[in-house]
């Protein structure tokens, strides 16, 4: 019993805040929702020069671009307060976030690409590990309430740690994609999702990433505190580290399904 608390407050530690979190100036305005609303993460409006890396229908890139972002910027928490930090993000997503604080950093992540596998019906690949080696996998088909709990378990027992052990590290920055992840594994730890990539004919990249946090809260677009202008999108650059509004990641962070 008390090795099981040990793990859980590991687990529930991964996401700590960065003691820069307060510096980003770049606030947004929920009394403009309406009038700047953008439906979808695909809408989202490229800088001049850039087109969107190729996919196809039913690819994760796809998946991710038609993603609805909500009209209100408001982050909220779990229990329905507002996050006390409300300048780290460009956009909310319209994803569920649940009523129990469990949908974290690492946990947003494998919410979607879990829910990626869901909705296209490919149950059998919608498995996630613990720091023990212990495999949780989904068998209950279509049956979205079962999911949802089948969720709950994951986000209760893997985290940064055991979600770094199951991706693959992604040497070039150069050849990032939708669906990869940003991630430090551990306590402290963090994870990010790239959501979207786009390339210019220098082949140069830039791209999007969303988050959750500690507490459990709205996945969002993260701002670009390094460019205003360019904001939400990144500049891919493997030779600096990843800095977000929240977390610094090393230049080696770079890691994929």
């Amino acid at each position: 019993m008390i090795l099981r608390f040990f793990l859980t407050g590991l687990l529930f530690a991964t996401c700590q805040v960065n003691s820069g979190s307060d510096k980003t100036n770049f606030m947004p305005d929920p009394g403009k929702a309406r009038e700047n609303y953008i439906a979808r993460i695909g809408d989202l409006i490229l800088p001049h020069g850039y087109e969107r890396v190729e996919d196809t229908a039913r690819s994760f890139a796809s998946w991710l671009r038609n993603i609805r972002l909500k009209e209100d910027k408001t982050v909220y928490l779990y229990n329905g307060e507002r996050k006390r930090n409300q300048s780290a993000q460009f956009a909310v997503l319209d994803i569920p976030l649940g009523q129990k604080d469990l949908q974290q950093c690492a946990d947003a992540v494998m919410r979607l690409r879990a829910q990626y596998l869901f909705d296209h019906k490919r149950y059998g690949e919608i498995s996630f590990s613990d720091n023990a080696g212990t495999h949780y996998r989904f068998t209950d088909n279509a049956d979205s309430l079962q999911f949802e709990k089948y969720l709950e378990k994951v986000f209760a027992w893997c985290g940064t740690l055991s979600l770094a052990k199951q991706l693959h590290p992604v040497p070039d920055m150069n050849r990032l994609l939708p669906g990869d992840v940003f991630i430090k594994g551990g306590a402290p730890g963090h994870a990010v999702m790239v959501m979207d990539v786009a390339v210019n004919k220098y082949g140069k990249k830039i791209y999007m990433l969303a988050q959750s946090y500690m507490p459990a809260q709205d996945i969002h677009l993260l701002v670009n505190p390094a460019s205003e202008g360019q904001s939400p999108w990144y500049s891919a650059d493997g030779n600096r580290p990843v800095v977000t509004p929240e977390w610094t990641f090393g230049t080696n962070a770079l890691m994929r399904w």
